[in-house]
């Protein structure tokens, strides 16, 4: 299991790439990314960078940089031991670069290929081990190999878990908000355990979350903020309740009425004595792809950038490296037996109606309807890991291919 540590330091990036990718006005756009993808690489270059890029990437890590490259060996390690996960790094160089020993036996065994420099070579076999490492759901390693490549780090991720209980699915028309009168599509179950879903009550807003249980301990969290809240405002709660879960009140502790986005509680008849939770929500399927360097600040590598000079003598002294690129490709997928996330994130280093009888039964009844735009969070739910994030802005409506 991860430490401590390491899942705060995760979740800080993750709070910190929301705000960057999800200003207020983009309630409804659709993305997704994996901060587990990027968080390890970031960490190894900090184990040997120099100067100011050393600073700003000790600051993204959260971690001192001594302590960096074992905070990627552990996470990396823990991510492989979670069922339903499968996790991968690699690193390529060019022979004419020279390794620093310590920085390279930091890294997991197994890990080092070589480059040529010749993108007609490296590409295909590049998209090969992308491809692998997340059983075909990304095809391609997002960069782009050149002449003056010298290092290629990436990342591969992929979690899949099936719902304990799962959905059925349905037509739902949306009575308000940005999605107001389209018929879209729906997924439906209830339960008797309402502490499934919650009110998370942060400074900032009143976020409501459903916790969807899947087997192998990957969960997803839905959250459904007010309407005019914004994206990162709404996900930035989510996390604080994994930290913090007295910010979290269930259920089956709120009040009559309409205590939180998208909540109703009542008292009604059944045939069953046991309480219910009726949740409605919507499947999703979506692809994204970021230029990490476009927020260079979120990620530490604002000075890495400058080609001037070099910035990792901890990683090679034979040629002066600065960061080249740096992008993620990500999809997950929503339906009503499961959820998958798949993420591969690279850093390149280059130079420079019947009768019904009356129910006997009189208990609470809580249904949540989340039929606009939210964020949602995968988490491993013993640490708490956050291994996939992002932001549902749209719909399926329902005669699309959505199941």
């Amino acid at each position: 299991m991860a430490s401590a540590g390491v899942v705060r330091a995760v979740s800080a990036l993750t709070a910190r790439w929301a705000q960057a990718l999800l200003p207020a006005d983009a309630v409804t756009r659709d993305t997704v990314f994996s901060p587990v993808g990027v968080w390890p690489l970031l960490a190894a270059l900090a184990a040997g960078a120099d100067g100011g890029a050393r600073a700003e990437l000790e600051e993204a890590v959260g971690l001192p940089a001594a302590g960096a490259m074992g905070g990627a060996r552990e996470l990396m390690a823990a991510l492989r031991r979670m069922p339903g996960v499968c996790a991968a790094l690699g690193l390529w160089t060019r022979e004419a670069l020279e390794l620093e020993p310590g920085w390279a036996l930091g890294l997991p065994e197994g890990v080092h290929g070589a480059i040529s420099g010749d993108p007609a070579v490296d590409k295909p076999r590049l998209d090969t081990w992308a491809k692998d490492a997340t059983d075909g759901r990304i095809p391609e390693l997002p960069v782009q190999v050149d002449e003056d490549t010298m290092l290629v780090l990436a990342s591969g991720l992929l979690a899949r878990s099936r719902w304990l209980q799962p959905f059925w699915e349905t037509a739902h028309v949306v009575e308000h908000g940005p999605w107001a009168g389209r018929d879209i599509a729906a997924l439906v179950r209830s339960t008797s355990v309402l502490d499934r879903a919650a009110l998370l009550e942060t400074a900032d807003a009143a976020v409501t979350e459903l916790r969807v249980l899947g087997r192998g301990g990957i969960d997803v969290h839905l959250l459904l903020g007010e309407e005019h809240t914004a994206p990162a405002t709404v996900l930035a709660a989510g996390l604080d309740a994994l930290a913090h879960p007295r910010l979290r009140t269930g259920a089956h502790l709120l009040p009559l009425g309409e205590p939180g986005p998208g909540l109703s509680v009542r008292h009604g008849r059944s045939f069953d004595r046991d309480p219910e939770l009726t949740t409605t929500v919507v499947p999703f399927d979506l692809a994204c792809e970021h230029n990490l360097l476009a927020d260079h600040a979120v990620f530490g590598l604002t000075s890495a950038r400058d080609a001037a000079r070099g910035h990792f003598s901890g990683i090679s002294v034979s040629r002066p490296l600065a960061v080249g690129s740096a992008r993620q490709s990500a999809t997950t997928k929503f339906t009503a037996k499961g959820f998958e996330a798949a993420a591969v994130t690279s850093i390149a280093l280059s130079v420079g109606g019947a009768f019904v009888p009356r129910p006997t039964y009189r208990v609470k009844q809580v249904e949540l309807t989340i039929d606009r735009p939210h964020g949602f969070l995968a988490v491993h739910r013993t640490s708490r890991l956050v291994l996939a994030a992002g932001w549902v802005g749209q719909p399926k409506d329902y005669e699309d291919d959505w199941a």
